[in-house]
Formats: C-alpha cells, structure tokens, sequence
C-alpha cells in the first residue's frame, strides 16, 4: 500500500508541537525520540541533544512526522505547503481550527464554502500553516 504523510521541521519547538497536535487533533504520538535518546546520539552535533530527531503521530491511517532542523543551522520556517485536515462535521472543523488558531494567525477566516459546510486558513503558532475542512459536501 503507498502512503504520503507531511514531514514537518521546526526550530526547537517539534515536541511541544507534536505534543499540542496530539491533543487538538487526536491521535497519539507513537515514537518521539531526540537526538540524546538515539543510537548514534554521540554523533549528533553540538547543541542538538534535546532537538527532536524524529517524531510521529499516529492519526487512524494517517501520520504526521517531524523533527527539529540542527541548531545553529539557518531555519527559514515552513512555507509553500498546507496540512490539510478533514473532519467529519463543521462543528468538529470549528473546534480544531479554532485550537489551531490560538495564538497564531488566520489567512482565511472559517466559513461555508460550495464543497464544504467549514473551510478555513491557518499558521498555528508553531508556525505550521493548516487548511481545515469539516462536513465535506464535495471531495
């Protein structure tokens, strides 16, 4: 079976992200390790011991990954990509996207679109840019 999951890269903040996703959008994070837990981790360069190395969060057949780019390494943000996430009725889309929205910043306020009755736009404070759908009238 082929899969695409999204791959995230945050700058120091990959497990309270992680962690924050687990919690808005269910699931649960099923490997979480920094670069101090890993098996090579005296190969990690200077100042990553507490970087995330790698993560996952297990959404029904669904994943998330991510990890912290390299200290000391530039780090540009995310950008040119969307997390879409779909959820079965408006109001559950409402409830995620405003948790998402908390302390970020909305690109699209949540409304009724001709395929879905929610669809907004996103950057939680993470950094993370979302588009949330709920009670999909179209696919």
């Amino acid at each position: 079976m082929q899969q695409i999951n999204a791959y995230l890269f945050f700058d120091g903040t990959c497990a309270d992200a992680m962690r924050f996703y687990e919690r808005v959008l269910g699931g649960k994070i099923v490997m979480m390790m920094t670069h101090a837990e890993s098996p090579v981790a005296n190969q990690a360069p200077l100042g990553n011991a507490d970087r995330i190395l790698h993560a996952t969060l297990k959404l029904g057949d669904n994943m998330l990954l991510a990890s912290d780019a390299m200290a000391g390494q530039p780090y540009e943000g995310m950008k040119g990509f969307s997390v879409s996430f779909g959820c079965p009725t408006a109001a559950e889309a409402k409830r995620v996207y405003d948790l998402l929205a908390d302390g970020g910043r909305v690109t699209m306020p949540m409304d009724k679109t001709f395929w879905a009755e929610a669809f907004g736009m996103l950057v939680d404070k993470f950094g993370t840019p979302w588009i949330i759908n709920g009670g999909m009238t179209r696919t």
